[in-house]
């Protein structure tokens, strides 16, 4: 079990969102603001480490014929506890969230690393690795949030900070990009960070290239 290099998978060159391009619905939907950003990130990692553990410590006895209904049920089983504990205790990140908290069940990032990782893995590499891929995907929800926000009503904080919850003000909202906080902005900026990541993972590999071109 190599900590280091699941960490760097994670957050990196393994990337559920920048990478694997997973669970883009989500990712597109509800990045307007870091409260969301935050909250959906959160949520996911939960239930991506829970599954991990679970599915890989039943892995051994799950018939290979019915694993993916299997994980199913279990993915679904988190995804209600962390359902109702949202309703019960974060009411407005509930509202905000909508449908796409019970979406979970079928995202592709859950049920990709149940098939491809934990029913392969012990518990142990399991459980980091549905810490360090929901981590990945919590930061990049995160640094999308904070573009829209910022450049789709001129704050920063939404739902977290400034009076009643509304965020920072960083410049008037009439200079704002209205377009930032619909769809197009969600494409626009995941267009715009897959592409800033794929040139940072892609930088070493040319330099090692022209290394031994001058050779």
């Amino acid at each position: 079990m190599n900590v280091k290099q699941q960490l760097k998978e994670g957050l990196l060159t393994q990337n559920p969102v920048t990478v694997q391009l997973l669970g883009m619905c989500s990712v597109l939907a509800i990045t307007t603001s870091l409260f969301n950003g935050i909250g959906m990130g959160i949520s996911v990692l939960v239930i991506l480490t829970l599954s991990n553990i679970f599915i890989a410590a039943l892995r051994k006895i799950i018939p290979n014929k019915i694993r993916i209904a299997c994980f199913i049920v279990v993915i679904a089983t988190f995804v209600t506890v962390v359902d109702l504990f949202l309703k019960a205790y974060l009411k407005e990140l509930s509202a905000s969230l909508g449908v796409f908290i019970p979406l979970i069940v079928v995202n592709c990032i859950i049920l990709g690393r149940a098939e491809s990782f934990a029913s392969k893995n012990g518990i142990g590499a399991s459980a980091l690795d549905g810490v360090f891929q929901g981590l990945g995907y919590t930061w990049i929800l995160v640094v999308m949030c904070v573009i829209r926000e910022f450049l789709g009503s001129g704050t920063f904080g939404g739902g977290l900070l400034g009076e009643g919850g509304k965020g920072i003000t960083l410049f008037p909202e009439h200079f704002a990009m209205a377009g930032m906080a619909r769809p197009v902005g969600g494409f626009l900026t995941l267009a715009a960070v897959i592409a800033a990541m794929q040139y940072f993972l892609n930088k070493p590999k040319k330099a090692e290239k022209k290394e031994e071109v001058a050779k």
